[in-house]
């Protein structure tokens, strides 16, 4: 009897789960306290799961909570998912000569979204060099920052943060809440700006942008859609937040106050960093209402496919919208700067979309039964979590365990796609040769 391969989608859901169990079970260990006494393992799990989904969600503060060996340990498992288990698999293959085989290059093919099964072996290899190379320079320029500040110690904290940042993690090691106390210093909060898009752009777009010499009307559709669509995110968003936080339209801002310059830095810093990267340099709980809610909504849209940021992704929410106006229009073609969108990834888009909303709803109405807190908090929790993002407004420390797990459950499955889950369980593997009969049904 032929032996049935496992789907690519159950190898990844596998492939991390098996790094978030290890990693749980050394952070478990007494060595990994800051206090050297182990912690509750609900939240070795949760912190585990932050990292290795690349999030940033914590259930206590990580420079005060975990000693160096526990921060390592985090700091490995952020550098994996950021990577991707696959890659990290090909790699040590790659290292020891051994032959990657077809069936192991279509998943490459797959969870990095390359278009040709043949790119695939030097894709990562130019992956890995990208990676490290960008986030030794991410390193280098940060230390000049933090030199002065922390003196030696200065090179850990800027490899830790350049790593966390070009990962899409958030997580950092100051212990005085994310980078707060840099929110005048605009080299810093550039640079680590900087390293979030280049690592939410995503691998195939370096790529194709690098293979065609920066000439974006050669470059394939997705890279166009990818770069426009991040453009007007990432400008629009920081327009306003300048407006509702820094200026005193409506409702006073809470940081008015501050020089203009550093108002300029902290607004496009505040508009990149919920994409989903999930440093802050406010305070959270200081935003506006309305500052509160267009983060959500950036976090919700995400990054891009094929990267280290989570969401539904820009493409997803573009081709989305694209079919809005098809549809409004009474088009039969979905169309992207004059070029057709082919129906399966339309229908694909929509999917995602609803199987987002659908786990969203469902974890807002599951915690809202357990925690006393407003729909308000839950919502900007629940979405930091599925959208891998870690931004938070002080309420994950507070959860029961219960609560804890529905996010480390959402942290999982937004890490490798809230589809994915969909995916596994009601792919049907068997062949249908008769097509059904059609049905009428009304919509709108």
């Amino acid at each position: 009897m032929k032996r049935k391969k496992i789907s690519v989608v159950g190898f990844l859901f596998l492939g991390y789960a098996l790094i978030i169990l290890i990693g749980s079970a050394l952070l478990k260990l007494p060595v990994a306290s800051a206090t050297g006494t182990a912690h509750a393992y609900v939240d070795c799990l949760f912190t585990s799961t932050s990292a290795t989904c690349v999030t940033g969600l914590v259930p206590f503060d990580t420079a005060q909570g975990w000693s160096l060996f526990g921060q390592i340990v985090i700091l490995i498992q952020i550098q994996l998912g950021g990577l991707g288990f696959m890659t990290v698999i090909t790699l040590f293959y790659l290292m020891f000569g051994k032959r990657v085989g077809l069936h192991d290059q279509n998943i490459l093919m797959q969870s990095q979204g390359s278009f040709s099964i043949g790119e695939i072996i030097p894709l990562i290899r130019r992956i890995s060099i990208a990676t490290f190379a960008t986030e030794g320079l991410g390193t280098l320029i940060l230390f000049l920052r933090f030199r002065a500040r922390f003196g030696a110690r200065g090179l850990y904290y800027a490899v830790f943060t350049s790593v966390s940042a070009f990962c899409n993690a958030g997580f950092d090691v100051f212990g005085t809440g994310s980078l707060t106390e840099f929110r005048s210093d605009a080299s810093v909060l550039l640079t680590v700006a900087c390293l979030i898009i280049i690592g939410g752009v995503g691998f195939i777009v370096l790529s194709d942008l690098f293979a065609h010499r920066f000439r974006l009307g050669r470059c394939y559709l997705h890279t166009k859609v990818v770069l426009i669509a991040n453009a007007i995110l990432v400008l629009g968003g920081a327009i306003l937040f300048f407006i509702l936080e820094f200026t005193n339209v409506g409702v006073p801002g809470q940081f008015s106050d501050l020089p203009f310059g550093d108002k300029i830095a902290n607004s496009l810093f505040m508009s990149v960093t919920p994409r989903t990267a999930g440093f802050n340099s406010v305070d959270m709980t200081e935003v506006s209402g309305t500052g509160q809610f267009l983060t959500v909504l950036l976090m919700f849209i995400g990054g891009n496919p094929c990267s280290t940021a989570g969401g539904i992704k820009v493409t997803t929410a573009v081709v989305v919208l694209a079919n809005l106006s098809a549809s409004a229009r009474a088009s039969k073609e979905v169309r992207i700067f004059n070029k057709s969108v082919p129906d399966p990834v339309v229908r694909q888009a929509s999917a995602v979309l609803l199987s987002y909303l659908i786990l969203t709803v469902g974890a807002v109405l599951l915690i809202g039964i357990f925690e006393p807190a407003g729909l308000n908090a839950i919502l900007f929790e629940v979405v930091s979590a599925i959208a891998t993002v870690g931004l938070t407004l002080d309420l994950t420390p507070t959860l029961t365990p219960v609560s804890k797990m529905i996010l480390v459950f959402l942290m999982y499955v937004g890490r490798l796609g809230a589809f994915s889950l969909f995916e596994l369980f009601g792919r049907q593997h068997r062949k249908e040769y008769l097509s059904r009969q059609k049905g009428q049904i009304m919509v709108g």
